[in-house]
Formats: structure tokens, C-alpha cells, sequence
């Protein structure tokens, strides 16, 4: 999806940032360090650093000989910088997020499209974690959900097979099993995906989900 959402905004004035979290680095992944992989992002699709934010970090080398910014200097640098130009920012599994960096990082959120409406967000994740969003985002959400066809599924499953760098250790009998049992099982498992978009009417995403829900 970002790549086709990157390539929908080339020419105009949008920079495009995306996260991905995922469950077995959650401990790494705090609030703190996700939105500071935002902000990184964002300063390199603005191509300069705006002067509040080189303030920002000057202020910092005053205290302990140096110090990285701290959590409400991040959110503020995003402020900044997503109003400086359109913004869309995707956030991949956001389920997988351990609930306390979650909560702050939803709450950060709010606070950047209060000060920049301009921006959009887009987010994936299990159903459990839409009224949440519903609330820490004050309402502004838009949800899709997403489940899977056993045709995509054995889709999926013949393009591995086909990459498989080891032909030799398969044989018809077990592949034939691999193709049967997988979808059997994943047919069995709670899988919705939630897509939420919290204020999304903008016409470059209308055009990209338009599509992309047509498939």
C-alpha cells in the first residue's frame, strides 16, 4: 500500500512516513522510539530541517552534555514538520504495539492532527483495538475490515513454492499436502484485519482505496 501511495503522490507537495510494528520486538518499539522514526522520515521528505527543530536540538546539548530529545519535543518537531506539508502517515499492526506504548503513541497522534489537520493517518490492525482509536483520536475514524479468501491464500502459497531455493527436498505428495492443510487452518483462525483511516478525506487516499478495495 505505501508504495503505491508514494507513487500516487510523486510530484506533489506530500511527504510520506509508515511504521510497522511488530510483536517480537515490542520491547524496542516504545512511543517514544516510534515516533521518532516518524520524525526522521518526515525531515527527509521536507529535504531541509526546519529552524524550530535544529532550535530543538541545540537546546538539547545544553543538558548532560547531550541528550536525545525527549517525548513531548518529538511530538512537537511533528507538529512541526507535518505541517510544512501534506502528511500521510501509515501505521502497519498497530495491535501489535504493547498496550502502554500504544496508548501514548495514539494520544501523540491526536495532539499532531489537532496542530496539523492536514495530515492523514492510516492504520491496520486486529478488530480489538478500534474503539480505542475511536477514542484517542476523538472519533475521527473511518474503518474497513479485511479478511481472507482461500484463494489468496493458495495464491500466496503456490508464489513461495515457486521461490522455494531447495526443489529437490519437495516432492508432489507433500506439496499437494502443504496446498490442502494451511488453508484449512488458516480458514480456522480469527483473521480480520481492521483498516481504520482517521481523518481521510483527502483525494489522493480516496483515489488509492478506491482501487485498492476494487481489486
Amino acid at each position: 500500500m505505501v508504495d503505491s501511495l508514494c507513487d500516487q503522490a510523486r510530484g506533489q507537495n506530500v511527504t510520506i512516513a509508515c511504521l510497522y510494528l511488530d510483536f517480537a520486538a515490542q520491547q524496542e518499539q516504545s512511543s517514544t522510539s516510534l515516533l521518532g522514526a516518524l520524525l526522521k522520515q518526515l525531515v527527509v521528505g521536507l529535504g531541509e530541517v526546519p529552524e524550530e527543530m535544529v532550535q530543538a536540538y541545540e537546546e538539547q546539548k545544553n543538558f548532560i552534555g547531550g541528550r536525545r530529545p525527549q517525548h513531548t519535543n518529538i511530538v512537537k518537531m511533528l507538529q512541526t514538520a507535518s505541517s510544512k506539508k501534506r502528511t500521510f502517515i501509515c501505521i502497519d499492526a498497530l495491535d501489535e504495539c504493547v498496550p502502554e506504548h500504544r496508548v501514548k503513541l495514539l494520544n501523540s497522534l491526536n495532539k499532531i492532527i489537532q496542530k496539523s489537520p492536514g495530515t492523514r493517518i492510516f492504520v491496520t490492525g486486529r478488530p480489538h483495538i478500534r474503539p480505542e482509536l475511536g477514542r484517542r483520536l476523538c472519533g475521527r475514524v473511518t474503518s474497513l475490515s479485511i479478511s481472507t479468501k482461500g484463494d489468496d491464500i493458495i495464491r500466496y502459497l503456490h508464489s513461495r513454492l515457486e521461490g522455494d531455493t531447495t526443489p529437490d527436498a519437495m516432492d508432489s505428495s507433500l506439496e499437494a499436502d502443504i496446498l490442502k492443510k494451511i488453508p484449512q487452518e488458516i480458514s480456522e483462525m480469527y483473521v480480520e484485519t481492521t483498516t481504520l483511516m482517521c481523518r481521510l478525506k483527502h483525494p489522493l487516499i480516496d483515489t488509492y482505496l478506491d482501487s485498492y478495495w476494487s481489486r
